[in-house]
C-alpha cells in the first residue's frame, strides 16, 4: 500500500521548488472507485452498459451492486489513487 508522506525538504533547489513532488492520482481509476469504511476499495460490476436485450433481468440485477475489489489487485490500484 503505498501511504502519502509528508514532503520531504531538499536544501538549495530555490523556494518554490524546495520540496520532493506530489504523487499524481490517476483521474480515470479515482472515478471509478470508493473506499469503503474499513479502507477496502469498492468497484462497479462491468457488462451493463450495451447488448443488454439479451441477457435476462435475473442476471442484472446483481450487476447493480457494486463489490469490493480483490486484494490482489486492490494494491495496484491504490497506487494510481494514493490520496483517495
Amino acid at each position: 500500500m503505498c501511504e502519502a508522506r509528508a514532503p520531504e525538504f531538499i536544501p538549495g533547489r530555490g523556494e518554490e521548488n524546495a520540496f520532493m513532488p506530489k504523487m499524481k492520482t490517476n483521474r480515470g481509476a479515482a472515478k471509478r472507485f470508493k473506499v469503503t469504511g474499513t479502507g477496502k476499495l469498492r468497484r462497479a460490476h462491468s457488462s451493463k452498459s450495451h447488448l443488454l436485450t439479451g441477457k435476462s433481468g435475473k442476471r442484472m440485477r446483481p450487476l447493480r451492486k457494486e463489490t469490493v475489489v480483490h486484494p490482489a489487485d486492490a494494491k495496484r490500484m491504490k497506487i494510481l489513487v494514493p490520496y483517495l
